[in-house]
């Protein structure tokens, strides 16, 4: 067993690997006492992107997608068809989705926690490391909490995330989460220094609302006519 980035890697006989992603989402939720307040399906389609970003940026096949509700048993169908959506936009239909409500006891906040199973031979893996003199740039601006509502414009699309896994031009694509770009760009930079954004590089991006991706320069105006206004750029402070 071993891991890459934020995924779980086990191995199953021959060449296959079995890839695991999860997600958590608290305090989010049609509770009075959440702190955002949205429907279950908008938290079920953020959480299921989250996995589907972490497991298709290794070129991971999505299989099964476990949810773990906490909340009330009328969420269940909402939740199912937020993470259905997801699936939907990148042509997925037919991934299993499976799960359980806790029904016992009530949560005064909601709680809900999403786990996505895929598969790939090992060979196929895509663990690109960019080399020295690699250039990096974020797609999608780092989000959060009702953020996520009020700016969808800003959000990278998960149609461009797929496209985006499918150019060779980028040799990584990393989901950004809970802390921020700097935390990503810094287990991934060769080049050491500091580096600066139109970006806040501490930020949360939330539900990964942005991706950080390193490429060859040479490739940039493709990258860029493809991201558009999404497309930010890192500079290496040079001192």
């Amino acid at each position: 067993m071993t891991s890459y980035r934020n995924l779980l890697l086990l191995p199953l006989q021959d060449d296959q690997l079995l890839t695991v992603a999860s997600d958590n989402s608290g305090n989010i939720g049609e509770k009075r006492d959440d702190a955002v307040n949205v429907p279950y399906d908008i938290v079920a389609y953020y959480g299921t992107r989250v996995c589907l970003m972490e497991t298709l940026a290794t070129a991971s096949k999505p299989k099964t997608l476990i949810i773990h509700s906490f909340n009330d048993e009328k969420a269940w169908s909402s939740l199912v068809q937020g993470a259905t959506r997801a699936f939907e936009e990148l042509g997925l239909d037919k991934i299993e989705i499976t799960g359980s409500t806790e029904s016992n006891f009530s949560l005064v906040q909601s709680a809900t926690g999403f786990t996505l199973i895929g598969s790939i031979k090992k060979q196929k893996l895509r663990t690109i490391m960019a080399p020295y003199d690699a250039r990096y740039a974020v797609v999608g601006k780092p989000l959060v909490g009702d953020e996520i509502i009020k700016h969808p414009d800003e959000i990278l699309p998960l149609k461009l995330f797929k496209k985006l896994c499918d150019l060779e031009e980028i040799y990584e694509l990393i989901p950004v989460g809970s802390k921020g770009i700097k935390k990503e760009l810094d287990q991934i930079c060769k080049q050491g220094g500091e580096y600066k954004s139109a970006l806040p590089l501490d930020k949360s991006a939330g539900p990964s609302s942005c991706i950080l991706i390193s490429y060859d320069i040479k490739n940039e105006k493709r990258i860029k006519d493809l991201t558009g206004d999404l497309f930010y750029p890192l500079f290496l402070n040079k001192k």
